[in-house]
């Protein structure tokens, strides 16, 4: 695809619903799609509305599908696709669009609001607060998210049901859940939450995030997983729940009880 003409079948329209428009544009080597939009907006469409920033996969802006797999359009190289068939770029199809290729992402701020902070336990006697090496190094990973949304545009609990958006956090949410769930100095509890009210349950791990995930989190493994199994551990283990029964203790109240949580 070095230096040739390609075909770009870019869906226009808002919220009142669209089309596909084929453009017909210079690629040359080294491209990414993003390029090639910005070059249809220079030469054909001025009017052609586009979400991006950094054009580095630092920011997540500029997320879409292309050829119908969710994809950061900046880190999306031209010469990956075959020769001469059209390449297809349209806005992600969980969210509702606004203009062109930009839709509306606030369902996912709202779900973010909807999570209690970190919340440190208290210091130790010499006013520190300690944890493993080990400890640090597992929620790592979870701190490289982008936000760019392309696991919640893939997952189809959300994708393809409606009705399940107030129910569902999603698997950007299940990340940051598991961060806090699994740090060592966090004192809030959020297992009713992940529970009752971020519908973990209706996850059937099905890895779709894991897989478009461009910062490689293992979403799958690493978050949702666990997250499920400290939910088994906590309200349907029947050993804990003996000793529940013996010891008197209660189950963990909520996003605002003050039992220490770990996975």
């Amino acid at each position: 695809m070095t230096g040739s003409q390609v075909t770009m079948r870019v869906w226009r329209g808002d919220a009142g619903g669209g089309a596909f428009r084929d453009y017909h544009v210079a690629s040359e080597e080294g491209m990414v799609v993003l390029d090639v939009i910005h070059r249809i907006q220079e030469t054909q469409a001025p009017d052609l509305a586009v979400r991006w920033n950094c054009k580095a996969g630092r920011c997540g802006s500029c997320s879409a599908e292309v050829n119908g797999r969710p994809r950061l359009m900046c880190m999306t190289r031209m010469n990956t696709f075959p020769e001469g068939e059209p390449i297809t770029v349209s806005p992600m199809r969980t969210f509702p669009a606004i203009k062109d290729l930009v839709t509306n992402v606030s369902f996912n701020y709202e779900k973010a609001k909807s999570i209690p902070a970190f919340r440190p336990r208290a210091r130790e006697a010499d006013g520190t607060r300690r944890m493993f090496q080990e400890d640090v190094e597992r929620v790592q990973e979870f701190h490289k998210c982008i936000e760019c949304f392309l696991c919640q545009d893939v997952c189809h609990v959300i994708r393809d049901h409606e009705a399940n958006k107030p129910l569902f956090a999603g698997p950007r949410f299940f990340v940051r859940l598991a961060a806090l769930e699994m740090h060592p100095l966090d004192s809030n509890d959020r297992l009713e939450l992940i529970k009752a009210r971020a519908g973990l349950g209706f996850c059937n791990i099905t890895k779709c995030c894991t897989e478009v995930c461009p910062e490689q989190i293992k979403i799958t493994d690493n978050a949702i997983i666990p997250l499920k199994e400290r939910l088994v551990t906590e309200y349907y283990d029947p050993l804990v729940w003996a000793w529940r029964k013996l010891s008197g203790r209660k189950a963990t109240g909520g996003p605002d009880a003050e039992t220490h949580s770990q996975l």
